[in-house]
Parts: structure tokens; C-alpha cells; sequence
């Protein structure tokens, strides 16, 4: 069988006629080779909508007449292979993570075998641990993620975050001489989507030669891209930012990092303070 639709969405519901194993229901819905179906459910391209929606991965699974199976393919995605995370600190109740930029924090309907969180889970699936995702960095951005081991631990750093009790730095690089048109030190409290949103900076560089400044950045607000909105509504957006600013390509990718992270433990009441290494952040 020859697989030659390269993206599309296949829900279907199971028929008393239907084959009852997954992998036998999926290729004779989907049109696919059993083995790119068995790709795409090992990837987490296909779910199982019974008493809830979850990702349904083993290709034995057994259905039951009434269950409502669901194939998101993407061809193209399911053949990219995922760069390596690197656990950065770990203990009973959280972790945290490096990922590298082109890494998502979490699937999409489409498959989750190019995010952190499945790299977390697989690292931690021996020692019995579910990760919870707590906060998110954007695709093209690397840097620093912290995950929970437990659900009372994910509510305990939430709230943290909620509270803006986290201490979140970012180093990134903008288009332009940041500190000739807005000066070395500054902070943008232009609010995004109705709502606060506060950006603290210090220029540590300027490179002439590109026109490029380099941006040691402390986040008091989480706002959605709010690094890369507020820079772009100064004039300069970020390096390689591929939804806002102009004049900004640049083939290296998106350069935001996500350099430290620093909170007090709601279980031990102790500091911990995590910082990447100059390697990790390339510039």
C-alpha cells in the first residue's frame, strides 16, 4: 500500500463490522500501510474518544463497537526527529528542563514525539512519575521549563507563577541600537490583550555590523509572546522572530532564551535557583 496523503484528519466511529484491533481499524479507514499507521500511534497521532479523549499509542489496542477513533496525519511532521532535552535539576516533586529551540513543550493533535513533555515522560515513565506541564516556552525558544511530579506539586508551582512569585530572565537578540533609541536600561509596561504586562531590560551588547543588540530580560508578567511583542512594538523586534517585527530574519533561528529561573520551594522553603550554562545559550 502506498501512502499518498501527506496531511489530513480521519474520526470515525467503530461499527460492529469494523476490525476490533486498532491498528487493522485505523489502516482500513485511513487508506495507510499498517506501518505508517503503526508510526503515527507510536508518534501520538491517534486517539481514543471512550469516557474521555486520551492519545491512544499501542497498536493492539482493542476496540469496542461505539468507541470514536481519531488519526491526525501529518506526514511531514511525523518524519522529523526531535532534538535532546537534558534534565537541568530533579527531586521528588519537580524537575527542570532544558529544551532546545525547535522543541514544543507539548503535542499537538498531530503527534507529541517532537515536544518536552514526552521526552519528560518517557525519561521519568521508569520511576513511575507523571510529569505536569506548569508553564510553556514558545517552539522557536529555548531555554529553561519546569515540570511537577505530582498533581498537589502542580498546584503548589502554579500558584507560584500566578502570584508572579517566579523570578524568569531571558537573554535575546533585537534588530536595531536598543540602547541609542530607548536607552541601556528600561522597562515596557505596554499591557497585551487588556491585561498588565511588565518587561525590565538592560542592553549588554551592540553589534554594528549587524545592527543587532543583545538583551538580558526579566519578566514580571507572563503574557502570551510577551517578550516578542513588547520588543516589536519598540521598533525592535526580535532576531529571527517568525511572527513579529521586519528586517529580523536570521537562518540560526529565534534568538530567546530562556536563561534562568529562580523561586522558593513551596515544600522545603529553600531558594533554588537554576541558570543555563554560556554553551546552552549560544550568544
Amino acid at each position: 500500500m502506498t501512502d499518498v496523503r501527506p496531511r489530513f484528519t480521519l474520526k470515525q466511529a467503530v461499527r460492529a463490522s469494523d476490525p476490533k484491533v486498532a491498528v487493522d481499524f485505523l489502516a482500513q479507514h485511513a487508506g495507510l500501510s499498517k506501518a505508517a499507521v503503526k508510526d503515527a500511534m507510536n508518534k501520538g497521532a491517534a486517539w481514543l474518544v471512550r469516557k474521555g479523549t486520551r492519545r491512544m499509542r499501542r497498536a493492539d489496542t482493542l476496540l469496542r463497537e461505539g468507541d470514536r477513533v481519531e488519526l491526525h496525519y501529518d506526514k511531514q511532521l511525523l518524519a522529523l526527529t526531535a532534538s535532546p532535552s537534558r534534565c537541568l535539576l530533579s527531586n521528588t516533586h519537580y524537575s527542570l528542563w532544558f529544551k532546545p529551540s525547535g522543541l514544543l513543550a507539548q503535542g499537538t493533535a498531530f503527534g507529541d514525539h517532537c515536544s518536552l513533555l514526552r521526552q519528560v515522560e518517557k525519561n521519568m515513565r521508569d520511576a513511575g512519575k507523571t510529569p505536569h506541564l506548569i508553564h510553556r516556552l514558545d517552539r522557536e525558544a529555548a531555554g529553561i521549563m519546569l515540570f511537577a511530579h505530582t498533581s498537589t506539586a502542580a498546584a503548589k508551582l502554579s500558584a507560584l507563577f500566578q502570584a508572579n512569585q517566579v523570578n524568569k530572565r531571558y537573554r535575546i537578540q533585537v534588530s536595531g541600537d536598543l540602547a541609542k533609541q530607548h536607552g541601556a536600561h528600561g522597562r515596557i509596561d505596554l499591557p497585551l490583550d487588556g491585561k498588565a504586562a511588565v518587561t525590565e531590560y538592560t542592553v549588554t551588547a551592540y553589534d554594528p555590523a549587524v545592527d543587532i543588540t543583545t538583551v538580558e530580560v526579566r519578566l514580571l508578567t507572563g503574557r502570551l509572546h510577551q517578550i516578542r511583542r513588547h520588543f516589536d512594538a519598540l521598533g525592535c523586534p526580535v532576531v529571527g522572530d517568525p511572527k513579529y517585527g521586519r528586517g529580523n530574519k536570521n537562518r540560526e533561528g529565534m534568538r530567546l532564551v530562556a536563561t534562568g529561573l529562580g523561586f522558593t520551594c513551596p515544600f522545603s522553603r529553600q531558594p533554588v535557583e537554576v541558570n543555563l550554562d554560556e554553551t546552552d545559550i549560544g550568544f
